[in-house]
Formats: structure tokens, sequence, C-alpha cells
């Protein structure tokens, strides 16, 4: 094995590793957290929806690509890489949504005023079912993706293949490759438009109520400020985290198109850096929620066992 695919194996490894560790972590936090009876707010169902969604990810990308890459076969059939094809291109678009919806969420729960109240009642009232219907959604949207898929031939990829390494999708003709490409990358750029812009006016709101802090404290009920302008913060880290891996994903992805053959290479960076987010913003999540960290803690109390008497017996 030489240098250039040793660097790329143990990469490969390293973030599927680390994602599906830290994705799993989160998980099962807020497992521990509903367990403890302990309350979850809005943003943390999304966060929790999104490392299952990020661990699906990695499960249906990360994972047959590291094998792949070091050189283990997968027994699939084209139905296998038709589902596995599938399940992939549907979380890598909740990714986008669920990161968006995340955004939004925050800029409402952060907007002063009581005129926002009955919204932010009715965030918290419709979350679940909004996550079932983006869930609906990108299920319709991308049923054409299985169809062009296959297991590869063997022989050296046609034109307009795009060579997954254990999968290849195959598009019959350069119109429906660009077509394809444009509508993803349509549909990424119209998410991420409006994530920029909930996360702008996140950053204008606590701006103009950074001089406001010490009045806020004062007022009855407010005490939680301080911890929404940290949420929000860390929403914002989020967001900037996803924008760019996605400019650098679809600057990428935009010159596959002007292309016929897609140099191995060039996929598997696509593939590597498609994949980061879902690897590295685990480690942003748990290192900047403190309710995460906690949950562990939360659990042990719960489940404390009661103290036992001891009996002492004197024989005399």
């Amino acid at each position: 094995m030489d240098l250039c695919m040793t660097i790329k194996s143990v990469s490969f490894l390293i973030q599927t590793s680390v994602g599906i560790a830290g994705n799993s972590f989160i998980l099962l936090s807020y497992v521990a957290i509903l367990f403890g009876d302990c309350k979850l707010m809005p943003v943390d169902i999304v966060l929790s929806h999104l490392a299952f969604v990020n661990l699906m990810i990695l499960s249906t990308r990360g994972i047959p690509q590291t094998m792949t890459v070091f050189g283990m076969h997968l027994a699939l059939d084209d139905t296998s890489c038709k589902i596995i094809v599938y399940s992939y291109r549907i979380v890598r678009a909740l990714s986008v949504c669920v990161t968006c919806l995340l955004s939004v969420v925050q800029a409402i729960i952060i907007t002063p005023g009581t005129r926002w109240s009955i919204i932010k009642i009715k965030v918290t009232k419709y979350l679940i079912l909004s996550l079932i219907s983006i869930w609906l959604i990108n299920i319709v949207v991308c049923i054409a993706a299985p169809l062009f898929s296959l297991v590869p031939s063997g022989e050296k990829p046609l034109k307009f293949t795009l060579d997954l390494g254990f999968c290849h999708v195959r598009f019959p003709d350069q119109l429906g490759y660009i077509i394809n490409g444009f509508a993803v990358s349509f549909r990424d750029f119209a998410f991420v438009a409006l994530m920029v812009f909930a996360s702008v006016y996140i950053i204008i709101t606590l701006y103009r109520h950074r001089n406001q802090v010490q009045n806020i404290r004062r007022m009855a009920g407010a005490r939680n400020a301080p911890n929404e302008s940290k949420a929000a913060k860390d929403v914002l880290k989020l967001v900037l985290l996803y924008v760019i891996f996605f400019g650098i994903d679809n600057i990428i992805w935009i010159y596959t198109l002007t292309v016929s053959h897609v140099p191995s290479i060039i996929n598997d960076m696509r593939i590597f850096f498609t994949s980061c987010y879902a690897s590295i913003s685990p480690i942003l999540i748990i290192s900047s929620n403190r309710k995460i960290r906690n949950a562990i803690k939360c659990t042990l109390k719960t489940q404390r066992p009661a103290q036992t008497e001891v009996y002492v017996y004197h024989i005399n």
C-alpha cells in the first residue's frame, strides 16, 4: 500500500470511527435524559435527530467507503446497491434540512417580545410533525436516486457515471447527469440560504441585546437569557461548519459536472468532505452542550440504589 492509499485509508477510518462514536454518544445521552425524567427542549429534539441523521450518513456512506479503500469486498447485488444509495441520498438531504430547521427554531426561540410567544408555543407543538414531514418529502424526492444504481461490473466506468467504489450511479446521458446534479445543488442551496438567513437574524438579535443583558437578568423569569444566547452561538457554529463543508462539496460537485469521466481521487475527496460535517459536528455539540455532558450524571442520580442497612450482631 503506497503512501497516498495509506493516508486515504486512515483518514476514512478515523472519520467514520469518530463520527459514529460521537453521534452514538449524543443519542445515548438524550435517551438517558428521557429516562431520567428530564425535559427535552425543541433544540434538544432537533439535535438528537441531527445526530441520528449523521449516524445514518456514516453508516450508509462512511462504512462502505472505508471498507472499499481497505480493499474489503462488499457482497452486494444491484438491489442492495440501490437500497444503500437511496438511503444515503435521503439522509444526506435530511442533514441540510435538519440543520436548517435547527437554525430556524433557534432564531424563533431567541426572538424577544411577547408577540412571538404564540409562535414559540407552536414551534414546540408542531416540531415532531415538521420532522416527520421532512422525512416524507425527502423519501419522495429522492426516489429517482436508486434507478441508476448498480454494482460495479469490473470494467472501466462508462461516461456520466459516479464511481462510489462499492456502487456505480450510471446516468443514461449527459443531460440526465447535469439535471440530477443541478437539482440536488438547487435543493441544497435553497436550504442553506434559509439557514444563513436565520443565522444572520440570530447574530443581529444577539448584537442588539448585548447591552441589555444586565437588565434582562433583573427581570423575573429571564434567568435563561444567557443560556439562550449561548445556545444560539452554538447553533451558529454548527451552521458555519456546515456551510464550509457544503461549499467545498459543491465546488467539487460542480467540477464533476464539467467532465464525463471523474477521476477516482476527486470522488474520494468529495465523499470525504461530504461526510466531514457528520463526523465533526458531534464533537462540537458534545463540547458545547452541558446537558449532554451531564446526561450520565442525571441517570446515575435517578438510578442510585437505596442504602442498605447493616446489622451487626454481637456474640456474648
